[in-house]
């Protein structure tokens, strides 16, 4: 398909800064890989010259095979095309001497980093979990600030000085396990691009023009990355839609499009405002709902599509309502439009509002899938094996030690573990190496001793090989020596289901050796490269589900964010769902109302309201006022259900005769399966 005016004139500047100001459904994807392919063929650039950078591993792939078809495989290759964490892991792994790290550096996840403040805060903290993801949160907003441990430790109230010292004592604990967390992966290389000119004038000389995806989800770090990385040359294109800035909480500042105005006075601001995949009316709708915010820039979108059918608005008694009306107008419409269960979307603010929906479904035998099912990294074979991969490289991990230490069983008790842990903090050591030393050895006794001995031997020497000698050999020795697939079916509840992990554990060892090996398109890694990679593919890819089977999509409106359905159901329009409450008393519903103009946008065809007139809620009955952003949509273009519609007599033949194909399509499908 050519491209339109706007995307043309945003591919062909390539002289100064860049903001693309992309509305939903315009076509982002298709700018960016043809910049990059204009970059390469019309203006000399190389692939290993240019980086392109996005938030998900789900994107960056669908970016890479696009650029791949449009360039081939030898025009692109070297090129950069990753997520900022991965592109942020690449400077940490390339300059690690310069961060005062060992090339062995370990990635921990979410898990590891609970489990680690919960043991350095259990006398102030006790363990209670409000806490300790409140200090997360916070550890990770410093970070996210470019605020180190030192530079916060006398600011706040109480609770903040001591979540503070809390934040040191961790990144003290990081440093000694030679660890770094996920938000490192951007705190690190920018403040060490700021700080070292040598560094920051290498890579910028390596990545000479830079795109950025998703603009508007950036926070502060990242912000600052993306200005140290391009330097004053700033040849760079960024991409984003203020409009789909739904991710404050999680510290995405949509600020960062004025500061590039005021940053770079050069700036040229390109809008796609055509929309290629709603009816216009869906996108009048949407337009008119997201002028009550303020804006930056003024963008309108439009479409060439037909004006399409009414906006439909369903009103329930309760949510158990609710639940069976969405999933009986659903079935309706497919049955009298002869469409598929992956056509259907059904929307909502909070996890909890898809229980009575998947009760619903389950009653009438329709297959569903709810976005952010179990990721294969977090399936407990997999992570058995990804901690003996991350000890391999790094003994100093003590969270992966204490993980596999004793899986499968080798006799090594509590108490005996005790006794090294306290041999670890009384000499300020790892797990490992206070196992390994002679004058703890002397104080250990019977069969733990020596299946401690046998064990910390063991990984001594695999550890070599894996590091010295034949990693990928090493690697299969390992799952070998500790007899885990027998450990499998000891434990599984089935043969089954053993042998479905052991197939899982395959899976893994098959990408391992991919990624040891290399192929064309990606250069051979070393354990410690692979082992980091694969931590950061788990990180970035939980939620991720690429299945597409026929199924109904549950997932929440922030999960929505950058998919496509011909139908879509929003439920629960009420003041206090959606706007939620916590915006209502705090007076912040502009970022609900972007939210709720994702959802509207989502839709191709039809777009289906719901709200009740009672919700429990804790026990509490509730009569929630509809949701103010339905009041805000032109009232001419819904449909409310208690409305009676006057049909002329050829809609309802239309209707009638469109009800008999789909029945006689029905009855001739069970004829051909007899």
């Amino acid at each position: 398909m050519k491209l339109n005016s706007a995307q043309q004139q945003a591919v062909e500047y390539t002289t100064g800064p860049c903001l693309v100001l992309a509305g939903a459904g315009s076509g982002k994807t298709r700018v960016i890989t043809n910049k990059i392919a204009y970059l390469i063929e019309r203006c000399g650039y190389q692939g290993r010259h240019i980086a392109a950078v996005t938030f998900t591993n789900k994107a960056a792939r669908e970016m890479a095979d696009r650029v791949r078809q449009t360039l081939g495989r030898q025009k692109s290759r070297g090129l950069t095309i990753s997520t900022f964490h991965t592109l942020g892991l690449d400077i940490v792994r390339r300059e690690h001497q310069a961060l005062s790290l060992k090339a062995n550096f370990s990635l921990f996840d979410d898990h590891d980093q609970m489990a680690l403040l919960k043991e350095l805060s259990e006398q102030e903290l006790q363990g209670d979990k409000d806490l300790l993801r409140q200090l997360q949160h916070q550890i990770s907003r410093w970070k996210n600030d470019l605020c180190l441990a030192q530079q916060v430790t006398s600011t706040g109230d109480e609770k903040q000085q001591l979540f503070a010292a809390l934040y040191q004592r961790y990144q003290n604990q990081l440093t000694a396990y030679n660890a770094l967390d996920f938000d490192d992966l951007i705190l690190m290389p920018t403040l060490l691009l700021k700080t070292n000119s040598q560094v920051r004038e290498r890579w910028q000389k390596k990545i000479r023009y830079l795109l950025v995806d998703e603009y508007q989800d950036t926070n502060t770090s990242q912000y600052q990355f993306i200005k140290l990385l391009v330097g004053e040359r700033a040849f760079f294109t960024v991409v984003g839609d203020d409009d789909q800035s739904i991710y404050s909480w999680r510290g995405a500042n949509p600020e960062n499009l004025s500061l590039l105005q005021s940053d770079y006075p050069q700036l040229r601001v390109v809008k796609l405002e055509q929309n290629y995949r709603s009816t216009q009316r869906i996108l009048k709708c949407a337009n008119i709902l997201i002028e009550n915010n303020d804006h930056l820039f003024d963008k309108r979108l439009f479409s060439e599509l037909s004006y399409g059918e009414p906006l439909k608005v369903l009103i329930a008694k309760n949510e158990e309502q609710e639940a069976e009306r969405v999933i009986a107008e659903l079935m309706g419409h497919r049955f009298i439009n002869r469409t598929q269960y992956r056509d259907y979307a059904i929307l909502y603010r909070g996890n909890h509002q898809s229980r009575l929906l998947e009760k619903a479904l389950m009653t009438n035998r329709i297959p569903y899938k709810i976005s952010g099912g179990q990721s294969f990294f977090s399936r407990s074979e997999i992570k058995d094996l990804m901690a003996y991969l991350r000890l391999l490289v790094n003994p100093d991990d003590d969270s992966a030690l204490l993980r596999i230490v004793n899986v499968p069983r080798r006799e090594i008790g509590p108490v005996t573990l005790e006794k090294i842990g306290h041999f670890a903090n009384t000499h300020h050591v790892s797990l490992f190496s206070a196992a390994c030393d002679s004058q703890l050895q002397g104080q250990l006794t019977g069969r733990g001793a020596q299946a401690i001995e046998f064990f910390f031997r063991w990984m001594v020497e695999l550890s070599d090989r894996a590091m010295r000698g034949n990693t990928l050999e090493a690697v299969r020795d390992l799952v070998r020596d500790i007899h885990y697939e027998d450990w499998l079916y000891e434990t599984s509840p089935s043969a089954k289901a053993a042998e479905m992990r052991m197939q899982n554990i395959s899976t893994l060892f098959r990408w391992v050796s991919d990624m040891l090996e290399g192929d064309i398109d990606n250069p051979a890694m070393n354990l410690t490269e692979v082992v980091n990679r694969l931590i950061l593919r788990d990180m970035m890819e939980r939620g991720e589900d690429n299945e597409d089977s026929d199924q109904v999509q549950l997932m929440t409106l922030h999960a929505s964010k950058g998919l496509e359905f011909p139908y879509v159901y929003l439920i629960g329009m009420e003041e206090g769902l959606l706007p939620h409450q916590t915006s209502i008393d705090e007076d912040s519903v502009d970022e609900e109302r972007r939210l709720a103009y994702v959802g509207i946008t989502r839709a191709q065809r039809e777009l289906t309201f719901t709200l009740t007139r009672e919700r429990r809620q804790f026990g509490e009955l509730l009569r929630p006022e509809p949701s103010r952003f339905l009041m805000e949509l032109p009232q001419d273009d819904l449909q409310w259900a208690n409305q009676r519609i006057v049909q002329s007599a050829e809609q309802r033949q239309q209707k009638g005769l469109a009800g008999v194909a789909a029945l006689r399509e029905m009855l001739s499908d069970k004829k051909s399966d007899r």
